[in-house]
């Protein structure tokens, strides 16, 4: 099984620079000039040692269509041929591109883009059907059937989808590019177990708890008798959670005479948050039970618990007689401290 490097990718693609600097400075130079003309067209160094590791005219890649030419950023050398391009730099060494995860890249602006270079060849992973690759700025994946085409993870949107296992995780593969969400303040993606969206937000202001700040989190729309979605919000700076349960109209009416299905209900969509002590998803239980026995009916129809019942990490465990006690209800209304 391959592995994956946990250095968050910031620092790895500030690593990169440095070393690419460090190359300039100390004279380093790039592929050698000229070591053999294939197919009419001059392939040499570096390339050439990685379009030979691949077959050469025989694997994917087929004959050059280029000679070896200088990056538009000045960083570093590349060679065009039938099946893809292999590029090169000091810092990142030399890397076939092809296929789907080629063409994103491409369409995202090439090295100049957010992705910047390979730094890898391109992987199967562990399933044995998608594949990847690693960039300076983010990971392509690409899957037959499960993907939706070629799609980049980055940035926090990319280390949340980490911390649940990847591809192979809760989250499954990515099915979108990340795409701006003004009510965030930020931008979301679709990945493609249980039709889960990830997100990123610079920070929502007041009302909106852990999302004041900059926050991440994921949201899934269940299939359920009592919860029409569960949602997960993060905060960045602390790490403190809130988690939102929209009841459906029966849920309202009949959630509060079975706690552990309402709860079971509420995770069915998404993956319970990671990291949560005993205390805090007992916390986290009890508050969940409270806003459903005490969900009543307003004269307009609407709930005295809002249209979700808000969950959040940071109250404390309190005994059963303190969270659902109609005589001591009213005065922390399942919002204790």
């Amino acid at each position: 099984m391959n592995t994956r490097t946990t250095t968050p990718r910031l620092l790895r693609a500030a690593a990169l620079t440095c070393a690419a600097a460090l190359a300039m400075v100390t004279g380093q130079a790039g592929p050698a000039a000229a070591d053999e003309t294939i197919c009419g067209h001059q392939v040499g160094g570096d390339i050439l040692a990685k379009y030979q590791s691949v077959q050469g005219e025989n694997g994917p890649l087929g004959c050059p269509t280029s000679d070896e030419l200088p990056t538009p950023n000045g960083r570093g050398r590349y060679n065009t041929f039938v099946g893809g391009s292999i590029y090169w730099t000091a810092a990142t060494g030399a890397h076939p591109v092809w296929g789907a995860v080629r063409d994103k890249w491409g369409g995202l602006g090439w090295e100049n883009g957010r992705l910047g270079f390979p730094t890898d060849d391109e992987l199967t992973n562990p399933d044995g059907q998608g594949r990847r690759q690693q960039f300076e700025g983010g990971t392509v994946y690409w899957h037959p059937t499960l993907s939706n085409g070629a799609h980049p993870v980055w940035g926090k949107i990319g280390e949340l989808w980490g911390q649940y296992g990847w591809e192979g995780g809760e989250f499954g593969y990515p099915t979108s590019d990340e795409f701006a969400d003004p009510g965030y303040n930020g931008v979301r993606q679709t990945f493609s177990a249980r039709h889960i969206s990830l997100f990123w937000s610079a920070g929502r202001g007041e009302p909106h708890g852990t999302c004041i700040g900059e926050c991440v989190g994921y949201e899934g729309t269940t299939n359920v008798p009592w919860v029409k979605r569960t949602h997960v919000w993060k905060a960045v700076h602390n790490g403190d959670i809130d988690i939102f349960v929209y009841p459906t109209d029966r849920g309202f009416d009949d959630a509060d005479t079975d706690y552990n299905a309402l709860w079971d209900q509420a995770w069915s969509a998404v993956p319970y948050p990671r990291g949560l002590s005993d205390s805090q998803g007992s916390s986290l239980y009890k508050q969940l039970a409270c806003h459903s026995r005490y969900a009543y009916t307003k004269p307009d129809g609407s709930h005295v618990t809002g249209d979700s019942w808000d969950l959040e990490t940071w109250r404390p465990d309190v005994s059963w007689d303190y969270a659902v006690n109609p005589l001591i209800v009213p005065f922390h209304q399942c919002n204790w401290t």
